[in-house]
């Protein structure tokens, strides 16, 4: 089966390629870097031809609003169309849980924006929704400094790691187009501040977390209910503290 990877030299992307060839598939790690551009055009129709699926985990290199909204419509639309053209039988695309209950956050919505176009496409297709990566916990964690105080909200995350997913999406790109979404997180669920201090710990870092309802995370105001799975969802195996003490490589 030729498999296309769209983002395949990135975090992802490069650990899928390498899941997919070491199960004998024949996989393209497409990506600028390697001539196959989603926003110019450029090298998409010869990368697709002959392939059976694509599986798209491109990132915006902005995350400025409109920046990040462009990127996703634009690709989008010129992947879906080759796609179409190409006669690619399965599109697999990566988003995020929660990015419909966060309407304040422009990332979010730009995924919103993506999911659509998958769904109004003739390509059968499978959107795999994650939740918030380990590798972007310290990002959550530095998004809430003032001054040295972190405030952060209380509302549940159930973070997953970056293998996990990959392996999901893996497993997902043989299989049969679901023409919906599925749901994929992390097997514990924290409180952010609780995550924050666990994280903080590891690192030897002595800033003090406080909790706040109020804080926003990156834009939103969260409840319970804001980032983390429903019923029905895939739960990976790996355990937040098992990777938060995994050995150095």
């Amino acid at each position: 089966m030729k498999i296309v990877v769209i983002g395949g030299s990135g975090l992802i992307g490069a650990n899928i390629v390498n899941r997919l060839r070491a199960n004998g598939h024949e996989v393209l790690a497409a990506s600028p870097s390697a001539g196959v551009n989603t926003i110019t055009g450029e090298g998409l129709a010869e990368a697709l031809q002959g392939a059976q699926v694509v599986v798209d985990v491109a990132n915006s290199p902005s995350w400025e609003d409109q920046a990040v909204l462009d990127f996703f419509e634009t690709s989008g639309r010129n992947l879906l169309a080759a796609e179409a053209a190409a006669g690619v039988e399965h599109h697999l695309a990566l988003s995020i849980v929660g990015t419909d209950r966060l309407p304040e956050n422009g990332y979010f919505r730009a995924k919103v924006a993506q999911e659509k176009l998958i769904k109004a496409s003739k390509v059968p297709y499978t959107i795999l929704r994650a939740t918030q990566f380990n590798e972007f916990v310290e990002g959550i964690v530095n998004s809430g400094d003032q001054g040295g105080t972190i405030r952060l909200s209380p509302a549940l995350i159930q973070p997953i790691a970056a293998d996990d997913v990959s392996a999901v999406l893996a497993d997902l790109a043989v299989g049969a187009p679901v023409n919906g979404t599925v749901e994929v997180g992390g097997p514990d669920r924290f409180p952010i501040d609780e995550l924050a201090r666990k994280f903080l710990a590891t690192r030897g870092d002595t800033r003090e977390v406080i909790a706040d309802v109020h804080a926003r995370y990156f834009g939103s105001e969260l409840d319970d209910r804001s980032l983390v799975t429903g019923e029905g969802a895939i739960i990976a195996p790996t355990r937040f503290h098992n990777w938060l003490n995994r050995p150095a490589r």
